[in-house]
C-alpha cells in the first residue's frame, strides 16, 4: 500500500510539472516585464527654435469700386429720341449720347423771349417819359411828387426787364443741361432707358465709369489702424485671378463704423491697362517691418490644449511637454514666436503626433548618406 500511494503521489507532482512547462513554453505569451519600445523621429520632423524677425501683416479685404463713376440724368421732361451708345461702349467727356424731344422747352423759352421784349419796351417807354418829368421839373412845371413817381415808374420797368431776363437765362441753361453729353470719359456701364421712353427731371439715363484708377474700400481694426498711414505700399491679390498687384493707401477713416470696431481704409489701385474690374474682390495685405528678433517655432508645433499652448520636446532622451505663451505670427511663412516657456537649444517636434505620452523614450533618427556617397565607398570596397 506504501508503494502504491507513492506511485500515485510521484505521477501527481510529474503531471503537475509538464503542464507548467507547457504553460511557460507556448508560443505567443509575453513576459510581464517587456522593454518600453523607443519612439523614432526622422531629421526633419525634430527642429530647434530660431531667432528671427516676424514682419507684422495686416490683411483686410473688400471689393474693388471705381471712384470716378458719372450717372448721366435727363434734366429736362420729354422722350428719349435715340441713345447712341451702349454697355461696354468707350466715350469721351464731351461726347453726346443721344438726345431728347424738348419741343415743350422750346416753346417756353420762346414765351420767355416774348416777355423779355415786352419788359424791354415797357422800360424803353418809362425812361423816355421819366426823361420828359426830368426836364419839366428843372423848368417847375411840376412838382417834385410828380418826379418821384416817375422815377419809381422807372424803376420798376427796370425790375420787371431783369426779372424777365433771368427766367430766360434759367431756361437756356435748362436747354443746354437737357442735353446728353458724357461728363467723363471711360465705359458705359449701365443703360437705364430706351429710345421711346418718356423720361422725367432726374431720371438716370445712363452710367459711366472710368476704370484707369480702382479704390479697394476695407475695414482694419481699432488695435490695428494706428500702424497704418496714407502712401504706405500694400499688395493686392485679385479673386479669381490669382493676379497680384500693388496700391497704396488713400485715406483713412478718421472714426470707427458704428456698431462695429474697425475703421474704413480705403487704397487707390492704378488700373491704366483697364485690366482689373470694378466689382471684382480683392484681398489687401500690408508688411510692416519687425525690428526685433524674437524666438520663433514652425506653427505646426504648437498643439492648443484647453486654451493653452504647448510643446513637445526631446530632453535626454525622452519626450516632454512644455507650455509655451506664443506672440506674432507669421502666416505666409508659418512661424511663431515663443515669448517663454521654451530654451533656445530646445529639440521641438515640428509637427504634431498623437498619442504622444510625457516621458516616452524618444530618438532621432540619423540622416541617410548621400546616394553619391554610397556608391563611391563601393567603388572603393571593389578596388
Amino acid at each position: 500500500m506504501r508503494k502504491a500511494g507513492w506511485a500515485v503521489g510521484l505521477g501527481i507532482v510529474l503531471l503537475a510539472g509538464g503542464v507548467t512547462a507547457a504553460l511557460v513554453g507556448r508560443p505567443g505569451k509575453e513576459p510581464k516585464n517587456k522593454p518600453e519600445a523607443t519612439l523614432e523621429f526622422a531629421a526633419r520632423e525634430v527642429v530647434r527654435p530660431v531667432v528671427t524677425s516676424l514682419p507684422l501683416q495686416i490683411e483686410f479685404s473688400g471689393p474693388l469700386v471705381a471712384p470716378s463713376t458719372a450717372v448721366v440724368r435727363s434734366k429736362a421732361a420729354g422722350t428719349l429720341l435715340t441713345l447712341s451708345v451702349g454697355e461696354g461702349s468707350r466715350v469721351k467727356a464731351g461726347q453726346s449720347l443721344g438726345s431728347l424731344d424738348l419741343a415743350d422747352l422750346g416753346s417756353r423759352i420762346a414765351e420767355r423771349q416774348a416777355a423779355v421784349e415786352s419788359a424791354r419796351a415797357q422800360f424803353a417807354q418809362a425812361e423816355r417819359a421819366h426823361a420828359a418829368n426830368q426836364r419839366l421839373a428843372d423848368q417847375q412845371f411840376i412838382s417834385s411828387n410828380a418826379l418821384d413817381t416817375s422815377r419809381a415808374t422807372l424803376d420798376a420797368a427796370k425790375a420787371s426787364l431783369d426779372a424777365s431776363q433771368a427766367a430766360l437765362n434759367t431756361l437756356r441753361v435748362g436747354l443746354r443741361d437737357a442735353a446728353l453729353v458724357a461728363p467723363i470719359g471711360g465705359l458705359v456701364a449701365k443703360r437705364h432707358v430706351v429710345p421711346g421712353e418718356k423720361l422725367a427731371i432726374e431720371q438716370p439715363v445712363v452710367t459711366i465709369v472710368d476704370l484707369s484708377t480702382l479704390e479697394l474700400a476695407g475695414s482694419v481694426g481699432t488695435h490695428e489702424v494706428s500702424r497704418l498711414a496714407p502712401d504706405m505700399r500694400t499688395e493686392l491679390r485679385i479673386e479669381g485671378s490669382g493676379e497680384r498687384v500693388e496700391g497704396r493707401i488713400a485715406r483713412i477713416a478718421p472714426a470707427a463704423e458704428p456698431g462695429t470696431r474697425s475703421i474704413g481704409v480705403t487704397i487707390a489701385l492704378p488700373n491704366p491697362k483697364e485690366q482689373l474690374r470694378a466689382g471684382q474682390y480683392a484681398m489687401a495685405r500690408v508688411v510692416l517691418a519687425d525690428p526685433t528678433p524674437r524666438l520663433t517655432v514652425p506653427v505646426s508645433a504648437i498643439t492648443t490644449v484647453s486654451g493653452q499652448d504647448h510643446v513637445w520636446i526631446l530632453e535626454g532622451g525622452v519626450l516632454a511637454r512644455r507650455a509655451v505663451t506664443t506672440g506674432r505670427r507669421d502666416e505666409a511663412n508659418g512661424r511663431v514666436e515663443v515669448l517663454t516657456g521654451l530654451a533656445n537649444g530646445a529639440q521641438v517636434l515640428a509637427a504634431r503626433f498623437d498619442n504622444l505620452r510625457e516621458g516616452a523614450k524618444a530618438v532621432v533618427a540619423a540622416a541617410p548618406a548621400p546616394v553619391a556617397s554610397t556608391a563611391a565607398s563601393a567603388a572603393t570596397t571593389l578596388r
